[in-house]
Formats: C-alpha cells, structure tokens, sequence
C-alpha cells in the first residue's frame, strides 16, 4: 500500500514537467502545422499600447525602473497576418522612489522576420 502511494506521488509530481499541449488543425489541407506549446513558458505580458512606427513595431509596457528590451522575447505566428506575442522573461524587480513611466519596446519588421508593411496583430492582452 505504501509502496504504491509512492509512486502515484511521484506520478503527480512528475506529471506537469512531462506535459505539454498539441493543437492540431483537422481543416488543413496538406499543410498541417503541429504547434507544441510548453506549459512552464512565460504568458502573454500585458501591455500599455501597440503601434506600427516607421516600418517597426513599437510596443508600450509597464516599468518598475529597470525594464530594457533585452527583458522581452518574441514569438511570430506565419498565419494571414502574422501573430505577434511578446513575453517577459526577465522580472524588473526595481523600486523607483519616482514615478517611472512605461517603457517603448521597438522591434523593426526585419527583427521580426515579417514582410515589410504586411499586417501584424498583436496577442498580448491590452491594460
């Protein structure tokens, strides 16, 4: 009995390490894309605005005092349009004494590997 409360202990502890979510689109013709979405990876930041600029992206997020661009990673979906979804991967853990106001974050469509002037819809939720 004891033996076997270990192992399903293990089971559930090993369980979310192990998982992992597959989407597949049955509507597809011959080109089916299999995404693998990692239950650990870093969700959506929520951002202050969005906006195309000069042939970039630019990206408005909330600061603590220390937040750069080299805190940020982002994703691109090749679908119509293409899916952009910037993460933090980096918390700023600074406490300014002074307002700090929110920070631009700007991605050119080349550092994006997106067409230039195709269009871009951003995932992130908005605040």
């Amino acid at each position: 009995m004891m033996r076997g409360l270990k192992v399903l202990a293990l089971a559930g502890l090993l369980a979310p390490a192990l998982s992992a979510c597959v989407i597949y689109d049955s509507t597809a013709s011959d080109n089916v894309r299999v995404n693998v979405t990692r239950n650990d990876a870093p969700s959506a930041e929520t951002i202050r605005g969005a906006r195309i600029d000069d042939g970039a992206l630019v990206v408005l997020v909330s600061s603590n005092g220390c937040t750069t661009q080299a805190d940020f990673e982002v994703s691109v979906a090749d679908n119509r349009q293409a899916e952009v979804t910037v993460r933090r991967i980096k918390e700023d853990i600074c406490r300014s004494l002074v307002a700090v106001p929110d920070v631009e974050l700007r991605w050119t469509y080349a550092d994006l590997g997106i067409e230039a002037g195709s269009p871009v819809r951003i995932i992130n939720p908005l605040k």
